[in-house]
């Protein structure tokens, strides 16, 4: 999948010649190997007997689909097997310098999740459920989903947003207060957008108007917050944690119809108010980056402020808006720890998940929809460790926990292939 193109100009004596040069580095394949290789050990070091039972339906579907009992070894097996052939396929591929397609890693991604759950639920007497397994990763994706949106419109525009973690813990904790105070998840939820674009506010101060490094600033800031939240929890919040620690929760608003639809109901459908707006929130942002006069001055303002500002583009008002619109965007997603996952704040709650985010900006390749995506998967590793618990897997709950952190290493490092920022990300604008 890692590629780079480079076009080159052939001097000739009559006509001139272009040449496209297609790179093709061995990534993919390796990253694809190592993990087969790990799958095949653990396959054969730690056996496992019995059936799996996949249940795919829930009790309110339109009709129910039999529970899928398959024997737990043959299945793991052949899943190894497609592991294999996917493997030699991309062997193959960056042997003849072509790219390895993106379906292809995802059949090979398909595969090892089956394989793993085969082998996870071997003789369990407990199903292992598809829809609370798929339903549940949209559910933790919402954080990770949020901030990458954040970073994508603050990098877009030529600020880095290392700050996402600092967006999402300030905004739970603000949203936490205001909709315990006013006992409502709406007020907590506009008090999060607020939250997260003050956050903001400071990174932009310090970024675009005082030119300190971008990086030190959002270090800083996730240091900061993480310490003031902390601080203030102790001393205000614990004392006084039934009036303002006791939030709102927004609660499960099934769309009628759509919510029966096996497996897809009650993934998509059935879900709470902050998810919905999350379905509606990429392809807007999608749209305001791609299709609108707003979008375009901040993507040049992201690209060649020099020349944006030759043009008339106020740079630093660009990237001020920017930066505040990526915050309250960051900001949903912090309200999700205290409006929908749980009933109160608590210290260091996000627990890195901003920097997951900004790793789902990177192997979205600073675009909208896939870095939603990458946002979906982080959430789903971070769902597989409470779907195996359920089923009493033997996999370790240290090493689960473990889960999403590594497949944000192997997504950035191995499978996201050759990407390029924007041009002026990360740099400061001096006018003149």
């Amino acid at each position: 999948m890692s590629a780079e193109h480079r076009t080159t100009q052939l001097d000739a004596p009559l006509s001139e010649t272009t040449r496209t040069v297609t790179v093709v580095t061995w990534k993919t394949a390796g990253v694809l190997a190592a993990i087969t290789v790990l799958y095949a050990l653990l396959l054969v070091a730690v056996p496992h007997a019995g059936d799996t039972r996949f249940v795919l339906s829930s009790r309110n579907d339109f009709f129910q689909i039999p529970v899928i009992v398959l024997p737990s070894a043959p299945l793991a097996w052949a899943c190894g097997a497609v592991l294999l052939a996917v493997t030699a396929a991309a062997a193959v591929l960056t042997a003849r310098h072509r790219r390895t397609p993106t379906w292809l890693v995802v059949v090979y991604a398909a595969a090892a999740l089956t394989g793993f759950l085969a082998w996870a639920g071997a003789g369990s007497p407990r199903d292992l459920s598809v829809v609370g397994l798929l339903g549940g990763a949209v559910l933790w994706s919402v954080p990770f989903v949020y901030g990458a949106l954040g970073g994508v419109i603050g990098e877009r525009a030529g600020v880095v947003n290392i700050a996402i973690e600092a967006q999402l813990l300030g905004a739970a904790f603000t949203a936490a207060i205001v909709s315990s105070i006013t006992n409502s998840a709406v007020m907590g939820l506009l008090a999060a957008l607020l939250a997260g674009a003050l956050v903001s506010l400071v990174l932009g101060l310090f970024a675009i108007t005082y030119h300190v490094n971008q990086v030190i600033v959002g270090v800083v800031l996730n240091v900061l917050v993480v310490g003031l939240t902390s601080f203030l929890y102790s001393q205000v919040l614990v004392p006084a944690a039934e009036t303002l620690n006791s939030t709102t929760r927004f609660s499960a608003v099934p769309i009628p119809v759509l919510s029966e639809i096996p497996v897809l109901g009650p993934v998509l459908f059935r879900q709470p108010l902050l998810i919905y707006l999350m379905f509606l929130a990429v392809p807007a942002v999608w749209f305001a980056l791609n299709r609108t006069r707003w979008g375009l001055r901040l993507r040049a303002v992201g690209e060649h402020p020099k020349a944006a500002d030759t043009v008339g583009i106020d740079v630093v008002r660009t990237r001020y808006n920017a930066v505040l619109v990526a915050g309250a965007v960051a900001g949903l997603g912090g309200a999700f720890y205290t409006t929908v996952q749980l009933s109160q704040f608590g210290e260091n709650m996000t627990g890195g998940a901003g920097y997951i985010a900004l790793a789902a900006v990177i192997f979205g390749k600073w675009d909208p929809v896939r870095a939603a995506f990458a946002g979906l998967l982080f959430g789903f590793a971070s769902n597989l460790q409470n779907v195996l618990s359920v089923v009493g897997s033997p996999v370790p709950s240290q090493f689960m926990l473990m889960v999403p952190y590594v497949v944000t290493l192997l997504a950035v490092a191995g499978l996201v292939g050759r990407s390029r920022p924007p041009a002026a990300s990360g740099e400061p604008y001096v006018k003149g």
